[in-house]
């Protein structure tokens, strides 16, 4: 009785989703088995849900032990970090540590070889412990993800990081010598040659000083290619090179692929080149900064770029290989086009054919024809900007225009041929028709709420040459409402969108209280191979390598000389061996600790008081710290993860005599 109850309930919810869904067909519920409630309906009326909240109860539910259909990489903002979450469940599976330390994962607390890491972020005597992140970019192959590696910016101070996704851990992190500032990155080439980085701020080259009034002269902006080496998995600074760009404010980048394969494309905007000075009685920037009615679209060859820097046509500034601004236009590397005022995004679609710009102070979205792009470039149908960089024909590259509302920021592609972009200033989420050669065929479908402000958004796969449809997710600013109140500092919030089969319907929001997640990208769940343990035991994670400090079972041992000591330990349930450490105050000390576990998930940490060391040790990594025992005492040691039963039993003391 209790199951046919139930059935009847459970068909009459679908029923009735589907009827708001607009669904032509009815499918056939699978088959049910176990003890189930009889009370479902009754539920639904207490909580006072609706069809379309049951709908997306179903869509995202994904009960313990079944595996998400998608990955999320969200940057995390101002926690400088990398966030990484699953769909359809929205659930959180890890924050990756990248440029701020984080004891969890033992992570700038100690650990050699992250703070060297760390430190080749630094700008001169300056220890950068903090970051901005904001575009993670996965690696691709042929235009399509292929779940290796994702890159993640600092916009603060002008870093890249690799990630390596066999571990989910940050292996290097790139400085770029001459910028402050970047936005426009990272965005990779269709088979991740190289990882684009453009400036946000424009500032005199090589963190040199010029008074603002110089600004026309010495102030500049960069396009710099890292290029990297997959084989090795990181960056090659050797190989790496900048393109200079014009003081206009560079924004937000994108590759070319299939058809603008070798293309590359990043907005601007302050092509008015104001300074700024309300001391001084002039306008704020956000006025001046907006004066023009069109800003540039900065269009770059870096096929022939690589070219022009493998010939030697380069200056080294701080020991990275510039292409001189005039070098760029005689080699035909560098085109500027007009674009409406104030862009925040170029995107490419799928077939690599046209490049959308939405203009933040423009109700609409413009799309630029490659092939009208080049023809200009052909043709020679330009002017000149004031540094002598060719500005082409708008009437000439421009394919079509949709009005979409108010504040249009960011695009994303479906497989349905429909293109997103967000709207700021109306909080929604604007739908329109990829129309192909036709300009008239690009036309809006429809808009859906969002809550609120959104920034970015990204589609499954939606930035490859095979989108997948399925999921939009949503990055909003605000929360206001949603959520329960957690004083004045609010999380942002997450909505995730069912667009499969025709929908277009909020199912999930999800506050991310740990960070902004600035912009992310979903990639299949099959396409990555993440490890559940290293590949032996006494495998160094930075090298991807077996460590030379690796130590076995019955290996353990101390060594001296004169004031140098070195600890070779092992951790396994529930011991630490060796559990005394004995030292001499003063004594310079490298400990090396090797995780001979192999099962999945039997982690170990360590951390041990009055040393700021904080370690994760993951099943078959070797980890290595050195500190120096500058004050006596007694300090216990112990393993932070509850790996087993007698987990507290898991210690030692290492013994400081005065």
């Amino acid at each position: 009785m209790k199951r046919s109850l139930f059935l009847v309930a459970l068909l009459l919810i679908l029923a009735l989703v589907l009827s708001a869904c607009g669904r032509r067909t009815t499918p056939t519920p699978p088959p049910l088995s176990g003890d189930l409630p009889a009370n479902a309906m009754a539920v639904a009326q207490e909580r006072g849900l609706t069809p379309d909240d049951i709908y997306a109860a179903m869509k995202t539910y994904t009960p313990s032990g079944k595996h998400d259909d998608y990955y999320i990489f969200a940057s995390g903002g101002h926690s400088g970090n990398l966030i990484v979450i699953g769909i359809p469940s929205m659930r959180i599976l890890k924050n990756v540590a990248v440029f701020t330390p984080e004891s969890w994962q033992g992570y700038g607390y100690g650990e050699r070889g992250i703070e060297e890491m760390l430190d080749a972020g630094n700008v001169g005597d300056v220890k950068l412990r903090m970051g901005d992140t904001h575009h993670p970019a996965l690696s691709e192959t042929n235009g399509d993800y292929d779940g290796q590696f994702v890159f993640i910016n600092d916009k603060a101070n002008a870093r890249v990081a690799v990630i390596d996704l066999r571990d989910f851990e940050t292996k290097q992190i790139v400085k770029d010598p001459n910028l402050i500032s970047n936005h426009g990155s990272t965005f990779v080439t269709p088979n991740t040659e190289y990882v684009i980085q453009g400036s946000q701020y424009a500032t005199p080259l090589g963190w040199e000083y010029a008074p603002i009034s110089e600004y026309e002269e010495k102030y500049r902006g960069l396009i710099t290619l890292w290029a990297f080496d997959r084989e090795k998995g990181r960056i090659d600074l050797e190989q790496s090179f900048s393109i200079e760009v014009p003081p206009y404010w560079q924004d937000l980048c994108d590759a070319g692929k299939l058809a603008s394969d070798g293309w590359g494309f990043c907005n601007s905007f302050n092509t008015e080149m104001y300074t700024g000075g309300l001391l001084q009685g002039n306008p704020p920037f956000e006025a001046g900064v907006s004066q023009s009615d069109m800003d540039y679209l900065h269009i770059f060859n870096w096929k022939k770029a690589a070219q022009v820097a493998a010939a030697g046509k380069v200056e080294m500034i701080n020991g990275m290989r510039v292409i001189r601004m005039p070098t760029a236009v005689a080699e035909g590397v560098l085109y500027l086009a007009p674009e409406p005022k104030s862009p925040h995004g170029a995107d490419v679609t799928p077939d690599g054919k046209y490049v959308v710009v939405a203009g933040k102070l423009d109700p609409h979205i413009t799309i630029y024809a490659v092939d009208k792009i080049e023809k200009a470039i052909a043709d020679q149908n330009w002017e000149l900007d004031p540094f002598g960089v060719p500005v082409l024909d708008y009437d000439a590259v421009k394919h079509a225009q949709i009005e979409l509302g108010l504040g249009p920021l960011h695009s994303i592609f479906d497989n349905q041929g429909f293109g997103y972009t967000s709207l700021f200033l109306d909080s929604a989420v604007a739908k329109w028709t990829v129309g192909g050669d036709d300009p008239a065929a690009w036309t809006l479908v429809e808009k859906l709420p969002v809550q609120y402000n959104i920034g970015h958004l990204t589609a499954a796969e939606g930035d490859t040459v095979s989108p997948d449809g399925q999921y939009l997710l949503v990055l909003n600013k605000w929360s206001v409402d949603r959520f329960l109140p957690v004083g004045p500092l609010l999380p942002q919030n997450l909505q995730l969108v069912d667009i499969s089969n025709g929908n277009f319907q909020v199912i999930y929001d999800m506050p991310m209280g740990i960070g902004e997640p600035h912009n992310a990208q979903i990639i299949k769940a099959d396409k990555i191979n993440a490890w559940t343990a290293y590949p032996q035991i006494g495998w160094d994670p930075l090298t991807q390598a077996p460590s030379p400090y690796a130590t076995q079972l019955g290996e353990e041992r101390i060594e001296r000389d004169g004031n140098k000591v070195e600890v070779f330990m092992t951790s396994i349930r529930s011991r630490l061996t060796p559990d005394h450490i004995e030292l001499k105050k003063g004594d310079h000390v490298t400990w090396h600790i090797t995780n001979v576990e192999t099962a999945h998930d039997a982690v170990h940490g360590f951390q041990m008081g009055g040393q700021n060391v904080s370690l994760s040790i993951e099943p078959g990594e070797t980890v290595s710290f050195e500190f120096v025992a500058e004050a006596d005492g007694t300090y216990p040691f112990y393993c932070t993860e509850f790996c087993a039963a007698l987990h507290l039993e898991m210690m030692g003391y290492t013994f400081v005599e005065p």
